[in-house]
């Protein structure tokens, strides 16, 4: 049982879900011939979290249920076994009962990982969010964000303030002067982040947040910072999102001659990609900058283009 355990463990870590189930299962079938009931439990609870980690959440709560502790279970295993079943809730869309599980797994003081805690909260937000609660969800991952940031690790620290500033936004809840001192945190936060990926994923969205904010400086840089760290990606989707976002951006700053490189750049990337729609809003972008400056044959031209493109595009 304990080596069919270990391998199922390995199995889990490189990936490898099937081989983990059927380490466990093959753990589970064995135990029932033993007269421990405690390690039966525990070979229920390895199958169950790992049917939940392989998207099998109604499996794996049902072996989940099968390993209800007794009262002189760890707080640690407690917490795990809490932390599973909210997770099972989680993805079952059940998510009252996936809170009530979370809340108690949260509710263990003798929890020694900072981050165990952390990642609850960030759950319990996911499940805010599910349930349209976009302020509940905005103060969990804002604990998330203070936990992780104690146990010093910066990026997962960083994405929490950046799905918390989401939150804030979209709950109408939050003073601008709060928002802004989130997106200001998670920024100061990327320059530690090493996966250039993640810091450029992080830039963009902080550059969203101060646009709804209206904070189009900020914006205009945050977008430059995540297009620096793009450049090298093979799907340039995201690239050309940049690009479009980073000439409205320079529209609103009313900041026109800068813009129209931008919107330039982003029309071409688009049309390259296929994007036709993403191409016409480029074109009327690009047309209002030209019109303002003055250029009104620019502006018509680029007037026609963007309304061939949506017609295109149906």
């Amino acid at each position: 049982i304990e080596a069919l355990t270990r391998a199922g463990r390995r199995a889990l870590a490189r990936g490898d879900a099937r081989e983990a189930l059927g380490c466990f299962g093959k753990a589970l079938l064995l135990s029932r011939d033993t007269a421990s009931p405690g390690l039966r439990r525990a070979c229920a609870f390895n199958l169950g979290a790992a049917y939940v980690e392989s998207g099998k959440p109604k499996k794996g709560l049902e072996f989940l249920l099968q390993s209800q502790p007794s009262e002189r279970e760890s707080g640690e295993r407690l917490e795990d076994l809490h932390f599973n079943i909210g997770a099972a809730h989680e993805g079952l869309r059940d998510f009252p009962k996936a809170l009530e599980s979370f809340g108690k797994a949260a509710g263990h003081e003798c929890t020694p990982q900072a981050g165990g805690r952390a990642g609850t909260h960030v759950r319990m937000g996911c499940c805010y969010l599910g349930l349209r609660a976009p302020a509940r969800a905005a103060r969990c991952f804002l604990d998330a964000a203070q936990t992780y940031m104690s146990a010093a690790s910066p990026e997962a620290a960083a994405v929490a303030l950046s799905r918390a500033s989401g939150s804030m936004l979209q709950s109408r809840r939050f003073r601008a002067a709060e928002i802004a001192g989130v997106l200001a945190q998670c920024r100061s936060l990327c320059e530690s982040i090493p996966d250039p990926a993640l810091r450029g994923k992080l830039y963009n969205d902080i550059g969203l947040g101060y646009s709804q904010l209206h904070i189009f400086s900020l914006a205009a840089e945050s977008f430059e910072q995540a297009l620096a760290l793009c450049s090298g990606e093979p799907d340039r989707r995201r690239e050309a999102a940049l690009l479009q976002n980073l000439g409205a951006a320079h529209n609103a700053l009313r900041s026109f001659g800068t813009a129209l490189g931008w919107h330039r750049r982003a029309a071409a990337l688009h049309s390259a990609l296929g994007n036709r729609r993403a191409q016409g809003q480029c074109f009327g972008n690009l047309a209002y900058a030209c019109s303002r400056l003055g250029n009104h044959e620019a502006a018509a031209e680029n007037y026609l283009h963007a309304l061939q493109a949506f017609r295109d595009s149906g």
